[in-house]
């Protein structure tokens, strides 16, 4: 019912320059991802996507990519969610030795990217990457915490492990906030009149949602 990609970048100089982190990776072509994303606000496919921060990007470089993905979300409206995700070294890669995203990077690039994509985006940061600072990111302006899983890892980021549901309900409840459960699909791509869904599927996505709000009928 939904797909996504990462934009990651708009740095042309991280693709081109031998330097760069996606030098000699073809599929990591800015022009060719965000055509992707706009291919698929055609289609009218509700699509997640985001930005990848310290991978050797500047800050002015880092703006730019929020401003595309907003570029893309006004004209066709199918950007459903934003992440915004700090790097972090993995062993037997190329970057195994480049340092991690500091946290106050990630936090800044948060509160700088709902200021850029307004109130009605919704922004993520994924938990299993921000050490203890689940307040910091809340306060900077997340309102998802993604697709944690008791089930299943990671499948990207396998060597960190996502917290418990509990644990993650609490962190939120600190701040404010309630946790709950949600589709694929947001609430407002189910409920909306447009043809955000394959007709095919609609009627199986409304029978799992709760006819009020659209979202999981089961809280967290």
């Amino acid at each position: 019912p939904s797909m996504g990609m990462m934009l990651e970048t708009t740095s042309r100089r991280l693709f081109e320059e031998r330097s760069g982190a996606h030098f000699g990776s073809p599929d990591k072509d800015p022009a060719v991802r965000l055509r992707v994303l706009s291919d698929a606000g055609r289609s009218a496919v509700p699509f997640t996507t985001g930005i990848l921060i310290g991978i050797g990007e500047t800050p002015a470089e880092r703006v730019d990519s929020i401003f595309a993905i907003r570029r893309v979300a006004r004209e066709f409206g199918a950007i459903q969610e934003v992440i915004v995700q700090n790097f972090r070294a993995k062993p037997d890669t190329a970057m195994a030795r480049m340092p991690d995203a500091e946290i106050d990077d990630l936090v800044a690039t948060v509160a700088v990217t709902r200021l850029v994509l307004g109130p009605g985006a919704r922004v993520q940061a994924p938990p299993n990457l921000i050490g203890e600072e689940y307040a910091r990111l809340l306060a900077a302006g997340i309102d998802d915490w993604g697709g944690v899983s008791p089930l299943t890892p990671d499948h990207v980021n396998p060597e960190r492990p996502w917290p418990q549901i509990d644990e993650l309900a609490e962190h939120s409840a600190r701040a404010g906030f309630r946790l709950v459960e949600r589709l694929t699909v947001y609430p407002s791509y189910v409920l909306a009149g447009e043809p955000w869904l394959d007709p095919r599927i609609t009627p199986h996505v409304r029978a799992l949602a709760d006819p009020a709000t659209a979202a999981s009928p089961v809280a967290g």
